[in-house]
């Protein structure tokens, strides 16, 4: 009866400590998996914005010197990334069950057509809503979600709104602090 206890116990231990092991999701190596980008020339210089890294932290920035932009493709090379996370500072974390949902979504995302530009408005600056991930040459690949400000266009997934709303609510909140 004592050797039937003991081993159950045994094999409760092990089954409770293996599903307590740390996960090794591709998300936690990922420097940028989200980011949120204003930038405007009409009223001199304006730059700034947050990147989600793959731990969930919120990486804020605010008219960094030496920013590497993406290029046309919305490609970065990780020394880049690297660079950029210099200029940011900690303010905040989304909850790991947070990230791992909307970060599923930026596959098929990638997927998907953007619409055509609409001019909106002047002089209001450019936002863009980007989800990044990283290609086998140790580049970071964006795709725009959303774009709003003197132009304004969309990814066509059903996933982005949901994307861009979540964004832009992480955004409000960073501004209201």
């Amino acid at each position: 009866m004592r050797t039937t206890f003991f081993i159950s116990i045994t094999i409760f231990s092990l089954i409770f400590a293996a599903g307590c092991k740390k996960s090794t999701s591709p998300l936690n190596d990922q420097q940028m998996l989200f980011q949120v980008d204003y930038v405007n020339y009409a009223w001199g210089f304006q730059h700034n914005g947050f990147i989600i890294d793959g731990e969930g932290y919120i990486l804020t920035y605010d008219n960094p010197g030496n920013w590497n932009f993406a290029d046309a493709n919305f490609v970065l090379t990780e020394g880049q990334v690297v660079e950029n996370l210099q200029y940011c500072t900690k303010s905040g974390k989304v909850p790991v069950e947070e990230l791992a949902k909307f970060s599923a979504f930026t596959e098929s995302i990638s997927l998907s057509k953007i619409s055509a530009l609409k001019n909106t408005g002047n002089d209001e600056g450019t936002l863009q809503f980007i989800c990044y991930k990283t290609s086998g040459a140790g580049n970071y690949k964006g795709t725009l979600v959303r774009m709003e400000g003197d132009f304004t266009c969309e990814n066509l997934n059903f996933h982005s709104r949901k994307v861009a709303s979540w964004l832009r609510e992480i955004n409000t909140s960073l501004h209201s602090k």
